[in-house]
Formats: C-alpha cells, sequence, structure tokens
C-alpha cells in the first residue's frame, strides 16, 4: 500500500515514515520545506534501507499536487502539512488561516478528484480547550470559542470540515489523531525534532541549554495547584506518536467511516519533573529560571488514552527516561539539528 504523507520530512512526519516504511508501506512525501530539511528523509532511508518518493511541493499549488497523485497513485493520506507555532498564530492568525485551511481544502480536493478517500489528519488536544477535567476523553465537547488561540482553531475547523465530509460521502474514511505533547527522538539519535529559532516548546529549549546554546530555562509559573507548582503535560514519545498513525492506517482499511483518537500516554509530568528526567539524561544540573505564568497556560491536562488501546490495539510504550534520553542522545549527536 502506496501512503502519501504531507510535512512528511517535519518532526513527527519523518519518524511516521520510518516506521511505515518498517510496516512495508510505500512512502511519497509531499513537503514544502519551511520548517523542515530534506536531510530528514535521507537519514530515514539510510535506517530503514527503503526509498522515499520526495516532492517538494507546497498545499497552496494544486497543480503541483495532481502531478504528484498523476505519478505516485497514492492510496491513502496522512496529513500533517500545516503552520504550529501557538504563539506566532496569535500574531499572524491570516497568514494561519491561509495556509492551515486553505492548503487542507486543496488537498481533500485533490484527493475527491484522484478518488483517494482514506486520511489520518494530525489533530491535537488544543481542540478541547478549556475543560471543566483535567482528564480529556474524545467524547468531550469541542468548540472554537473555547479554544485559546487560532493554531488550535485552525485544527478544530479541519476537524469539522472532515466531519461534514464524512457524513456527506460515506465513502471517505478519517481518524482524527489527537494527540498531546510530543517529544523525544529516533533511538539511533539520527533523527529528532530540529526548531528553527528558539524553540517554542519545553524540551527542545532544555536540549539548547543542556548543549550551551541558550543560557537558562524559564519555568513560567510555580504557584499551581499541583505537586511542585508546575504546569502538568501528557508528554508523549514520538515513536509511540508515528506507531499511532501507522495503526490509523490499518483502521482505515477496515472502512470505518470516521473516527477520533487520543493518543498520549495517560500520565502527567509537571515541567520540574521534565527538566529532572533531562538533567539525570544528559547528566548536570540546568540553570533555570522562575518567570511569571503565561496567559492561557492550564495547570493539568493529561489524555485518556483507552479508546485507542481498545479499538488501534496501540499503546504509548516509553515513559519520561526514555523520552529525555533520546532527545540528549539527537541533540547531543547533531548540536546544529539537520544543517551542519
Amino acid at each position: 500500500m502506496k501512503i502519501l504523507v504531507t510535512g512528511g520530512a517535519g518532526y513527527i512526519g519523518s519518524h511516521t515514515c520510518l516506521e511505515l516504511l518498517n510496516a512495508g508501506y510505500e512512502v511519497v512525501v509531499l513537503d514544502n520545506l519551511y520548517n523542515s530539511c530534506e536531510e530528514s528523509l535521507k537519514r530515514v532511508e539510510k535506517l530503514t534501507g527503503k526509498k522515499i518518493s520526495f516532492y517538494e511541493v507546497d498545499l497552496l499549488d494544486v497543480a503541483g499536487m495532481e502531478k504528484l497523485f498523476e505519478a505516485e497513485k497514492p492510496e491513502a493520506v496522512i496529513h500533517f502539512a500545516g503552520l504550529k507555532a501557538v504563539g506566532e498564530s496569535c500574531k499572524v492568525p491570516l497568514k494561519y488561516f491561509t495556509n492551515n485551511l486553505s492548503g487542507t481544502i486543496n488537498l481533500l480536493n485533490v484527493m475527491e478528484k484522484y478518488n483517494v478517500k482514506k486520511l489520518v489528519f494530525s489533530s491535537s488536544a488544543t481542540v478541547y480547550g478549556v475543560q471543566e477535567s483535567p482528564a480529556y476523553t474524545e467524547e468531550m465537547k469541542t468548540s472554537s470559542t473555547a479554544v485559546s488561540s487560532p493554531y488550535g482553531r485552525t485544527k478544530l475547523m479541519i476537524e469539522d470540515m472532515l466531519k461534514d465530509i464524512c457524513a456527506a460521502d460515506p465513502s471517505w474514511n478519517v481518524a482524527l489523531l489527537r494527540y498531546f505533547n510530543p517529544i523525544g527522538a529516533h533511538e539511533s539519535g539520527e533523527i529528532g525534532e530540529d526548531p528553527q529559532g528558539i524553540p517554542n516548546n519545553l524540551v527542545p529549549y532544555v536540549a539548547k541549554v543542556a548543549i550551551g546554546e541558550l543560557d537558562h530555562i524559564n519555568v513560567f509559573g510555580d504557584d499551581y495547584e499541583t505537586p511542585d507548582g508546575t504546569c502538568i503535560r501528557d508528554y508523549l514519545h514520538v515513536v509511540d506518536l508515528a506507531i499511532g498513525h501507522e495503526k490509523a492506517i490499518v483502521k482505515l482499511n477496515e472502512e470505518p467511516g470516521l473516527v477520533i483518537y487520543n493518543l498520549g500516554t495517560g500520565k502527567g509530568y509537571s515541567v520540574l519533573d521534565v527538566i529532572k528526567s533531562f538533567e539525570d539524561a544528559c547528566g548536570k544540573e540546568l540553570p533555570k529560571v522562575m518567570a511569571p505564568r503565561r496567559a492561557g497556560d492550564l495547570p493539568e491536562y493529561f489524555s485518556v488514552p483507552a479508546k485507542a488501546e481498545k479499538e488501534l490495539g496501540w499503546k504509548a510504550e516509553r515513559g519520561i527516561k526514555e523520552m529525555c534520553e533520546d532527545t540528549w542522545r539527537w541533540q547531543s549527536k547533531n548540536p546544529k539539528g539537520y544543517r551542519k
């Protein structure tokens, strides 16, 4: 079976390509390389001993996508491509709506034209917004007013579009994967997260401090109603996440219609828990500064992944120790990321 992976050269995309190849799928990647690097795919090919067909195409380029579909004839799509920085989306929302929404609409139109109606969509726990319980289940109601950023609203709008498409045309089979906080890297240290500029997320920021590229870690808020006063999140190893996408492809081959799954560990770790685990991995104490709370940060939330375990046969296998050790292996082997 041939799978098209949009955004496949990115962090989660490259790890997913590796797992797909290892599972026996053919892989085609579409990526505009805006925030990624083709080197990641070359390393995936080296690790697996298998080839990837790569197209440097933007989702706003309909003609380019049609050429890809004509040449490759994919049978299913895993859709990662999109802008993803929460803070940036609040500053330039129109850029996010244009890229994420228009790009996805173009992709869906091309898929329909070529009768490719199996899609795994890379969604996010951000679609839940603020809920009464920190334990997030797929049955919780989502609404655009509860979502705190334009980035999150693009994820929710795309989910709503896909729900409407599946309701109107039962021949579509779609999996919405809502995941929480992916971290870690492949155990080889050959592929990992390579953010450009100052990282937006905790673990890549901590990794930059560990190699001396940044001075210290800012801990935003130490007075939350949590055991150590810092925010608690559900961190998930990127390899476990990638395997979840492969499991979702298996599910789509059963023609399930529309399915929604949380991908997480079901366990929360605090900011200080993560920093301590990373210090254990790199073998030194890291400088940190307690800073004021950030607007919009919730004290705690984590996934309830029971549905994915029951219906996909998927469960996160790697803990915070492996997440931090694998991140440090990647960062120490590749201090400048993919760019030499």
